[in-house]
């Protein structure tokens, strides 16, 4: 058996070597530099050199009298020779291979730039300003940025210097000599990098240069400055260039001071808002490419089997990743990733990819790079063409894993095909789709425009008013060739009768907002279906039309349908903000007012998913009203973690710190728009706790209530907390206990022990929740003289009921006489008055469980309970309907006259005398 494994184990390694011996670059390192083959370390180990190795290995050959140019180029011709064995015949990972030869760049880079550095100094003097050395940033894009560099790669650079300036020059018996301007300085710096690099000697060259990418291109300085580059990126950046900075990182240089140009970069790559007005840059410089492609393969049939520029090569597939960036990560900063793996998977973690999709793209990213690298082992060149040979393919089959090159071509068919299908699907506009005899504004036929001009002098009237409109008139010719498109396919909607008019109106009046955010117009041209949704909510509700109007940028939400049949999930919310703060974070971004617009964001987007979600009926006004409770639950717990982590003040790395939640809050009845009934309370033994727990609280409200760009989160009601407004803004736990278990002369009122009823603490460490719920307990379950508390209940619910004016002839749901104020309070009252008998009683799962739960205990008459439990829930419904629609709730008597007789018996039975 022994023996039958050590003759295996011989055969794979005679197959490995035989496949490995295929690359005919590698024949020739072994051959020319067979002598210093082991100066490189691990030679027989899997796995790919490292910064140390190279760095070893440098410094051996340059003990062999080597110049450093010559010693960077023999180094890079056996770290590929050692990456060439490692790919080909140990099956090293594409990650390995490719972060191998990005180290390579930067330490070539490294030694190349002090090179220079030490030549222009000793004839210069240093660059500097304010009395220090002006850092010089070498900026890697593409591959290298990301460090995904290929076997046989250039390397894109562009060279930014901090600032403008002089030399010190060198100083020769007193006198200064040899001053020039850094703009010279570090040009000349470049030319001596570039050669250091690029040229072509006897031992090859190391990486060629390609400075195109630069501001101004070919003609552009060799060298531009932080405030050059700033002001040509926010001047005359283009689209196309994003995608290019998108993966640039400073890669040589002084990397310690990067942080300064990240400041610069980031805004000009990822817009603060969703922008969609990027896809029609990139179906342009797609068309480019592919244009570009088929010319050089014109009389060249072998080079339309190009990996990278292909229909479906790598290329699409990295615009695929990038595009989905550019679009999204601006407001999602938790998708800036430079690697393509590392943003697939953030895709789908942020559910804007399904996972098969993404390791489908995933796996057809590895196969093209490595098929990419086997292409270039064969004669160290920079292509990306499939060989013609028939020899050479079937190396390339067979260094991957296949027999034979005809189930390699076909497995390369099939990962080219998913790609070009995403490609396409993701730059499909709603152009391509039904414009070939239409207006090329509109992209509607003729026959369908006249149909569809409007009828209503209101609806004319109105679309005049958007023509005049001053951000109109000011708009570009294209953007508002989009908006009259999204008008027509309305007004074609109109007709079809697939919306109302009043639909339409509304949808003008948004379209009104938006005016100014272009992105949002191009995402509704480029999604259709994005529209109809966008159009239905408008006309579901008043409430929903005024949402979207005051958060336009939930509409991307509409773009994905995975989550119409889901509830909402803390958990995801929580993992959600805690990527974005961290990204935001790592890019020194986190200030106060970006953490306040990331929780505002990620609020608008939770809550308008449970309001299409309701407008849809894919879920219970119960529902609506628990996933609403749970939204603010856990934001209320984010907000409190964040703001206390950033409070000066702080003592402990958590604060002994809980919020109780009353009213709507408390009982998780919350609606659309509710405000939040809390109270602050704190148990800390900390002698200036009082003080440090106010400043909190302080800071604490002004998170959750200031407006800032994106709105508010919360309006917030502290009434409820130990002597209403004129008490303490936050209390100690000890002081909330005795204050609500009447203890000491300053005590709670009935109607406070009426709140205790639906309080909750919602935010805390399990010892204060356990801490609440007893004083809870104790103020539900102390005995009281049934008489008087049904008095003084009565007499407080005659006070809001006078303190509400009602409309003789009609009925309020809400407040009155038989409306759900009254069940509320008699529901209240059963509470208080049988906690202490009846357990079921103390918990707080709303009014018509109690209800239920109560007739079960026979604490009512048998169906006055469930009687009144159903008058309830159709009130309601009502009343989310009317808030919704933005109506009065107060609606005829006659209307209501069963509810109204439930809820009256149900009062009759709780508050009538024994």
């Amino acid at each position: 058996m022994t023996g039958s494994v050590t003759h295996s184990q011989e055969e794979t390694a005679r197959d490995s070597t035989k496949i490995a011996s295929g690359s005919r670059f590698a024949t020739r390192v072994q051959r020319r530099y067979a002598h210093w083959m082991h100066l490189l370390p691990s030679r027989h180990f899997c796995e790919s050199p490292n910064l140390a190795d190279m760095g070893q290995c440098y410094a051996a050959l340059l003990a062999h009298a080597l110049e450093p140019g010559a010693a960077l180029r023999v180094l890079r011709q056996l770290v590929l020779e050692r990456l060439q064995w490692l790919d080909t015949a140990q099956k090293a990972s594409l990650t390995a291979v490719t972060e191998c030869m990005t180290h390579l760049a930067e330490f070539a880079l490294t030694v190349a730039c002090d090179h220079a550095f030490l030549a222009l100094d000793a004839q210069y003097g240093k660059p500097q300003s304010a009395g220090a050395r002006t850092a010089l940033w070498i900026i890697g894009m593409g591959k290298l940025g990301a460090r995904e560099l290929n076997v046989s790669s250039d390397i894109d650079l562009i060279f930014v210097a901090s600032s403008d300036g002089q030399t010190a020059g060198i100083e020769i018996n007193g006198v200064t000599h040899g001053q020039i301007s850094q703009h010279e300085y570090f040009a000349k710096a470049v030319r001596s990098i570039s050669t250091m690099l690029a040229d072509v000697t006897e031992h090859g060259f190391v990486f060629r240069v390609d400075l195109a990418l630069r501001p101004h291109g070919q003609s552009g300085p060799a060298v531009v400055s932080l405030d050059a580059l700033e002001e040509y990126l926010q001047v005359q950046g283009r689209e196309w260039e994003r995608f290019a900075w998108l993966k640039s990182r400073v890669v040589a240089g002084d990397v310690a001071s990067a942080g300064a140009l990240r400041h610069v970069v980031l805004p000009f790559v990822f817009r603060k808002y969703l922008d969609y007005s990027v896809l029609e840059a990139l179906r342009i410089l797609h068309r480019q490419i592919r244009e570009h492609a088929s010319k050089r393969a014109s009389g060249r049939p072998e080079r339309a089997n190009d990996v990278k520029l292909s229909r479906g090569g790598i290329r699409e597939l990295e615009f695929t990743v990038q595009l989905l960036q550019v679009v999204r990560a601006g407001q999602f900063p938790e998708l800036r990733t430079r690697s393509t793996l590392a943003a697939l998977k953030r895709f789908v973690a942020a559910g804007i990819m399904l996972p098969e999709t993404a390791q489908a793209l995933a796996l057809a990213y590895t196969f093209l790079r490595q098929v990419e690298h086997r292409i270039q082992y064969l004669d160290d060149l920079q292509t990306h063409v499939l060989p013609s040979n028939d020899e050479d393919l079937d190396w390339i089959a067979r260094s991957m894993g296949y027999p034979n090159c005809c189930p390699f071509l076909s497995a390369l068919d099939t990962h080219r095909e998913r790609v070009a299908l995403e490609f396409d699907a993701l730059l499909k506009g709603a152009s391509d789709t039904d414009n070939s005899a239409g207006c090329k504004r509109c992209g509607l036929p003729p026959s369908s425009q006249e149909n569809m001009m409007p009828t209503s002098p209101e609806l004319a009237q109105r679309l005049k008013a958007l023509a005049e409109h001053p951000r109109s008139l000011v708009q570009r010719e294209e953007t508002r060739a989009r908006v009259q498109r999204l008008i027509l396919r309305s007004l074609q909607w109109l007709g079809q009768k697939s919306v109302t008019e009043r639909t339409v109106l509304l949808f003008i009046d948004w379209l009104e907002t938006l005016l100014r955010r272009e992105s949002y117009v191009t995402l509704l041209v480029e999604r259709p279906s994005v529209h109809e949704r966008v159009m239905r909510i408008l006309g579901a509700a008043r409430w929903s039309s005024h949402y979207l109007m005051l958060h336009p940028a939930v509409i991307d939400e509409l773009a994905q349908e995975d989550w119409l049949h889901q509830r909402f999930d803390p958990e995801q919310l929580q993992t959600e903000i805690d990527l974005r703060l961290a990204a935001l974070k790592s890019t020194e971004q986190d200030d106060d007012e970006t953490v306040l617009n990331v929780l505002r964001r990620a609020h608008h987007s939770a809550l308008f998913r449970t309001l299409v979600r309701d407008s849809e009926q894919h879920i219970s006004i119960e529902q609506v009203a628990d996933d609403l409770s749970a939204l603010a639950d856990r934001l209320l717990s984010i907000t409190v973690e964040r703001c206390w982590k950033r409070y000066k003040n702080r003592h402990i790395e958590t604060p002994e710190f809980a919020i109780i939640g009353y009213g709507k809050l408390g009982g998780k009845e919350l609606g659309y728009g509710s405000d939040l009934d809390i109270v602050f309370v704190y148990s800390d033994a900390h002698e200036d706790a009082s003080a440090i727990y106010a400043g909190f609280v302080r800071k604490l409200i002004t998170w959750l209530t200031v407006k800032t760009s994106e709105g508010d989160l919360f309006d917030i009601d502290t009434a409820l907390r130990p002597n209403g407004n004129s008490g303490l803004l936050v209390t100690s736990m000890d002081a909330y206990a005795d204050y609500q278990s009447q203890r000491g002369s300053n005590t709670a009122w009935t109607w406070e022990h009426q709140a205790m009823t639906r309080a909750r603490c919602i935010v805390g460490s399990p010892a204060l929740h356990e801490r609440f719920d007893r004083v809870r307990q104790a103020v539900l379950c102390a005995t009281r003289e049934h008489g008087l508390l049904k008095q003084e209940i009565l007499a407080m619910r005659e006070k809001v009921r006078l303190s509400h004016r009602e409309t003789q002839g009609t009925f309020d749901i809400k407040h009155s006489q038989g409306g759900m104020v009254d069940a509320e309070f008699a529901v209240q009252a059963l509470v208080l008055m049988h906690s202490n008998t009846t357990p079921s009683m103390r918990a707080n799962i709303g009014n018509i469980a109690l209800l239920l739960a109560a007739e079960q205990a026979n604490l009512l008459p048998a169906g006055i309970g469930t009687a009144a439990a159903l008058a309830y829930a159709t009130l309601r419904r009502l009343q989310h309907s009317a808030r919704l629609n933005e109506t009065t709730t107060q609606i005829s008597v006659e209307q209501m006259q069963s509810e109204r007789a439930a809820i009256h018996a149900l009062l009759l039975a709780v508050f009538s005398s024994p």
